[in-house]
């Protein structure tokens, strides 16, 4: 991968089932010029990748023929073309596709973040839409009632709180109760296929938001993780039942991806998987700012026009916040000051301080490490501000998957002495997971 020197406010990028590796399944306003100004020119791509829908139409649909189908996708789900994979099996040749299954923000992303979804109809294709955020979040035996195959296709973010890879879990538990099969259209991991960071989910922190046991960043594309979760029993479902159902599942794989491949490098359009992840450097952003938005002690740049790319308060002294943590050299990461005014959220109207936060040399960075060496700052300047009250540590904690990170950085308020604690299984996961590289 060419060298990489990204700022979370890049616009989007836009450019304009192959049978390959199947697996067997014994198996989520302020000034626009600010956005122009900091555009970086990217070079082309170095070869076009085929996401799994692409390959799927390639191959005539071969792994569907004859199937009465669900579908579990959100926007995201598209060729380049910007053609939902909706409408691409809705009107597929031998193929009928019966229902719709709605994750968080819904199966055409009208619903914001932690909005309550109901049952519904598809206005564009007339079908009946089963909410999976809404009742239940694992499809009943009901829903499930008359199908063949549920196909999956969202784009995945690479990161473990992120809720949709839970959706899928939660699924492939159902349809293994059921005897259905679940087909995996894989696209690309936006972080790349190389970093994992990241303790795995301990017992006592098992969440919707952290629904298996797999580190924080995963370094695997959502086709590679399922695979992993059903082979390795992961899957203990909604109620963390202490039994594993396996699925018969199919992943249809992308062509000409490549591990060391950001989105940036895919060359393929990049449609927000979730309200707040409105380009694919947010998708870098969410790891490495989004553990610590959940205190609420600082403003991530949500409310802002660049989520998850900032820290900044009304209280911050932001020279000194840079200074300070220029001082640390944090691997591959660079920061300047900023002062902006969110426009929405509990921040909405004030004019906050702080630093806005760039990879200089990704591939150096620990993309998780970065908010905490920002809170070994903000304690250093300000010791008397404490980012863990009441309230907000059970959801910072079930984020993290363990309190241990929490009570380690706690003890002296340095990054470092985090970092032991937060990686101690990393390169056990390396080594687990490598068996299931599809790429």
């Amino acid at each position: 991968m060419r060298k990489m020197f990204t700022t979370l406010l890049l616009a989007t990028s836009l450019c304009a089932c192959g049978q390959g590796a199947q697996r067997p399944s014994s198996g989520p306003v302020g000034e626009g010029s600010e956005a122009a100004a900091e555009t970086v020119a990217e070079a082309a791509p170095e070869q076009e990748v085929l996401p799994g829908v692409e390959v799927l139409v390639k191959s005539g649909f071969e792994c569907l023929k004859g199937k009465k189908i669900g579908l579990l996708t959100n926007p995201s789900g598209i060729d380049r073309n910007l053609r939902s994979t909706v409408d691409i099996l809705f009107n597929a040749p031998d193929v009928e596709l019966k229902v719709l299954f709605a994750p968080e923000h819904g199966v055409r992303g009208d619903v914001y973040a932690g909005g309550h979804l109901d049952d519904s109809v598809d206005g564009a294709t007339g079908l009946p839409v089963r909410s999976l955020y809404g009742n239940t979040r694992t499809p009943t035996p009901e829903m499930l009632k008359g199908l063949d195959a549920v196909v999956y296709d969202i784009q995945d973010v690479g990161t473990r709180s992120y809720t949709f890879i839970s959706s899928l879990g939660l699924l492939m538990r159902a349809c293994g109760e059921q005897g259905v099969e679940v087909v995996v259209l894989d696209r690309p991991n936006p972080l790349g296929g190389e970093k994992v960071e990241g303790c795995p989910v301990e017992p006592g922190y098992f969440s919707f938001i952290s629904q298996f046991s797999i580190p924080y960043i995963y370094g695997l594309t959502v086709g590679e993780l399922a695979t992993l979760i059903n082979e390795e029993g992961l899957n203990k479902g909604e109620k963390g039942d202490k039994t594993h159902v396996k699925c018969k599942l199919t992943v249809v794989p992308m062509e000409g991806w490549r591990r060391d491949m950001t989105f940036l490098d895919t060359g393929l359009p990049w449609v927000l998987p979730s309200p707040n992840i409105p380009y694919p450097q947010s998708a870098l952003g969410y790891p490495s700012a989004g553990i610590l938005g959940e205190l609420g002690f600082v403003n991530i740049g949500v409310g802002y026009t660049i989520p998850f790319g900032c820290f900044a308060a009304e209280w911050i002294d932001a020279d000194a916040l840079k200074e300070t943590l220029d001082g640390y050299a944090v691997p591959g990461v660079s920061f300047r000051t900023i002062h902006y005014k969110p426009t929405s959220g509990s921040d909405s109207g004030k004019l906050l301080h702080g630093v806005q936060y760039y990879f200089t040399d990704y591939k150096l960075a620990e993309l998780t490490m970065v908010q905490f060496y920002v809170l070994e700052a903000l304690h250093e300047l300000f010791p008397d501000r404490n980012p863990f009250v009441s309230g907000k540590i059970s959801t910072f904690d079930r984020v993290c998957g363990t309190d241990c990170a929490r009570v380690a950085f706690e003890k002296s308020f340095k990054a470092s002495d985090l970092r032991t604690e937060w990686f101690k299984n990393v390169e056990a996961f390396k080594n687990l997971s490598k068996k299931y590289y599809m790429y």
